[in-house]
């Protein structure tokens, strides 16, 4: 994930800056969990190899032409169906560094946090937002800008403990590192 700490931030949960930029993949409404990662894949779990067929039955050019840092942004809905966390890992390993929606399917919400992918919505971002437009965001205060067309949208940031979660790559390697400073097992 492409994601640069640029210091203290005023008014932002996160306490610092989690500014990310990216080429824009813009897709529509009801983009389900079958879509972004086919059934026929279900048996993988590694996150590279469930990259390798990410959004293949949506778009077929996108795994061939997605790069790190890209964002992909999405209409309503995104992310219903399965409850597997197979989804958002396979955006993930694609070096997605970001979902921005309108709104999220709540499963998916939950299971792209848990495994540390930043998710946001903001339906004013995505109705300006073009295929292949270049977003600067910064999660901490949720800050969306759209360098195509100039405009600056605002989306709900993360309370800290969700930064938190997300800068440490999700639930299982916070946790690892909470129970290890605690001397706990890791």
């Amino acid at each position: 994930m492409v994601m640069q700490e640029w210091g203290e931030v005023q008014g932002g949960m996160c306490g610092k800056a989690m500014l990310m930029e990216g080429r824009a993949w813009r897709y529509g409404d009801n983009v389900d969990t079958d879509v972004i990662i086919p059934a026929r894949y279900l048996t993988v779990t590694a996150e590279t190899e469930l990259a390798e067929h990410c959004l293949e039955d949506l778009d077929r050019s996108f795994r061939s032409e997605v790069r790190d840092g890209d964002i992909i942004v999405a209409g309503r809905n995104f992310g219903s169906g399965s409850s597997r966390e197979h989804a958002p890992l396979a955006i993930k390993g694609c070096g997605i560094s970001l979902v921005i929606a309108t709104s999220f399917a709540r499963i998916f919400y939950r299971n792209a946090i848990n495994v540390g992918l930043p998710i946001l919505e903001c339906p004013e971002a995505v109705e300006d937002t073009r295929m292949h437009d270049r977003l600067r965001v910064d999660l901490a205060t949720g800050r969306v800008e759209n360098l195509r067309s100039g405009r600056t949208f605002q989306a709900m940031p993360f309370p800290g403990f969700i930064c938190e979660l997300i800068e440490k790559g999700g639930l299982v390697p916070y946790v690892r590192e909470r129970l290890a400073g605690r001397g706990g097992v890791a």
